[in-house]
Formats: structure tokens, C-alpha cells, sequence
């Protein structure tokens, strides 16, 4: 079975991209999309075989180093990540070596999401419908022109300590050439396409840091790239 043909993931990414496409026809702009539970555990856990889909809007684009009011928010979590910006079309049915080669650029991301709802094996279709927690994506612009991840290292800084280092960024989210197959496979299943041009962040590097009421800054460096962070406001 595809991870498409699951019910689940049917009834919510319906649903999902009719909200998507409701709000490009009121004017929004899209940006592109976002993979997420695709650390084997989470997959274990939500009995899914692939990472799930959201999307991004050009609303939520926020710049490096910006401060987001995160009152009333009922789990804040900020994710690394990388961000892929794509230069050429994926057809579904393609060879991750296509998808490499489609791949414009690599650059550090933060995504911030909100954890309304406690994700579990029986409510995937309302996670989808959320947009997997979508809030916020934090591009910082530091670029790696074309698809090589060789070398790149996360750091995560908390409290102004390191707290997380990981040798290996695709390590926690699956190769980031699966990751585009799966994406433009499972949008052609619904309708969509991924098209040159689109931003894709992939998941986080690290477990989803959960963000604690007093944390006020959130770091993270994708070596040798460079660094970035977000602060948090609560008022």
C-alpha cells in the first residue's frame, strides 16, 4: 500500500489542501511544504510508513533573528531544519537522483509550530488537517547552491548552551532526495505538484524541541553554513 492510500492520510490531506487552495483563491501566496514525523519512531508510533505533508504560505515567512509572540500558543516547538529551493520541477515517478539534481539550494531553517493536539496512531487525519502544526518558517538565507549535503553538522542552542549537536542532519528525517520523491509522489496522488521554485523544509535534525515558558531565544547552526536564531515574546 502507499502512504497515500492510508485513510487516514487521505480524509486529511482532503481536507488539508482544500483549506490550501481556499486561501490561494482569497489572494494568500504559497511558499511550498513541509515534511514532518519522519524520525522512525514517530512513524512507528503514528503506524505511518512516510513522513507526513503540510504546506507552507508566504504569510508565515518570518526573517532571521525575529521576535514571534507566542502568547496563548499551547506548545510551542521550534524546529531545525534544512530548507531545499528547488530550480527545477519533480515529476512524480521520479529517481532520487532527478530529485538531486532538481535541488537549487540547501539553507538552515527554523520551523515553529504550535502542539494543539497530541499527535497519536488514531488522529493523523486531524494532524494533517492542522497543516502539521504550521505557524511560522524561519528561512536564514545562507545558501549551499545545488543538492550536496556533505559535511553539513546541527548545533542547537538553548539558554545560551549548546544542547543538541548531530553529526548528520538527514539522519533523524531520511535523505533528502527520498524525502522530494515521497513529496512529489504523494502531492501528484492529490491533485498538486512540486514545482521549480518551491521552498521544502524537511523535518527536524533533532527530536522536535519542545520550548519551555521561560525560554526566550531558540539557536541553531547548520555547519559550515552558518547560524541563526528566533526569539520568543509572551505578552
Amino acid at each position: 500500500m502507499k502512504p497515500w492510500d492510508d485513510e487516514r492520510i487521505k480524509r486529511g490531506m482532503t481536507v488539508q489542501l482544500a483549506g490550501r487552495r481556499q486561501r490561494i483563491a482569497a489572494g494568500e501566496k504559497p511558499l511550498g511544504w513541509k515534511l514532518g514525523f519522519g524520525a522512525t519512531p514517530a512513524m512507528e508510533m503514528l503506524k505511518i510508513t512516510a513522513p507526513l505533508i503540510g504546506y507552507l504560505m508566504e504569510g508565515a515567512l518570518l526573517p532571521p533573528g525575529a521576535t514571534v509572540n507566542v502568547k496563548g500558543w499551547t506548545q510551542l516547538v521550534s524546529e531545525p531544519e534544512i530548507a531545499v529551493r528547488l530550480a527545477k520541477d519533480i515529476a512524480p515517478g521520479s529517481t532520487p537522483e532527478t530529485a538531486q539534481a532538481a535541488i537549487g539550494s540547501l539553507e538552515p531553517a527554523i520551523e515553529l509550530a504550535d502542539l494543539d493536539l497530541a499527535p497519536t496512531a488514531d488522529n493523523i487525519d486531524k494532524v494533517l488537517e492542522r497543516d502539521i502544526y504550521q505557524r511560522h518558517v524561519i528561512l536564514s538565507g545562507l545558501q549551499r547552491a545545488g543538492g550536496d549535503t556533505t559535511g553539513l553538522t546541527t548545533r542547537v542552542t538553548r539558554r545560551g548552551k549548546l544542547a543538541a549537536e548531530v553529526a548528520d542532519p538527514q539522519a533523524a528525517t531520511g535523505r533528502i532526495p527520498d524525502l522530494l520523491v515521497h513529496l512529489a509522489d504523494t502531492l501528484d496522488a492529490f491533485g498538486e505538484k512540486l514545482s521549480a521554485g518551491d521552498v521544502v523544509i524537511c523535518g527536524s535534525a533533532i527530536p522536535p524541541p519542545l520550548i519551555e515558558p521561560d525560554e526566550t531565544e531558540f539557536g541553531y547552526e547548520l555547519a559550515p553554513l552558518g547560524s541563526m536564531s528566533v526569539r520568543f515574546a509572551r505578552q
